[in-house]
């Protein structure tokens, strides 16, 4: 690879269960299955309600606020792309809107020393690729 070489992260492969989640990110939107019987939301995306077994489920916004639940620093990451980002943040992020529902992600615009457990934080919502945004996480304000 030359020094002129643009890198690109792995590009999400969207499919008809995980579709709503990318369409819902173009633009600059969360948006998780909840459960139409019970109101559980579930992430990753599934066909069935792991609480109650229903399988009507509706794509729905969330509000995108959460705490860290926890995060590393990888050093050696196996793909191109996240080899030239090192040091970045590999976080698991909690959402408010259940226990457990987490989401795997970034935390951005923090140095890694202001990093905590429950720390607040928000979606933010990121072009990390020409035509591929991710949704990523901040403090909170």
């Amino acid at each position: 690879m030359s020094g002129t070489d643009v890198l690109y992260p792995p590009l999400p492969q969207p499919d008809p269960l995980t579709q709503f989640f990318w369409d819902g990110v173009s633009e600059h939107r969360l948006v998780i299955l909840r459960c139409d019987a019970c109101g559980f939301y579930l992430h990753l995306p599934k066909v069935v309600c792991r609480n109650c077994l229903s399988t009507s489920l509706t794509p729905t916004e969330v509000s995108g606020r959460g705490i860290l639940s926890t995060w590393t620093i990888p050093m050696q990451p196996f793909d191109p792309y996240y080899q030239s980002q090192v040091p970045y943040v590999l976080a698991v992020v909690e959402l408010e809107e259940q226990p457990n529902l987490k989401l795997v992600t970034n935390i951005v615009d923090c140095a890694e020393e202001d990093l905590r457990i429950d720390m607040p934080v928000e979606v933010t919502f990121r072009e990390v690729a020409p035509g591929c945004i991710l949704p990523l996480f901040a403090p909170t304000a």
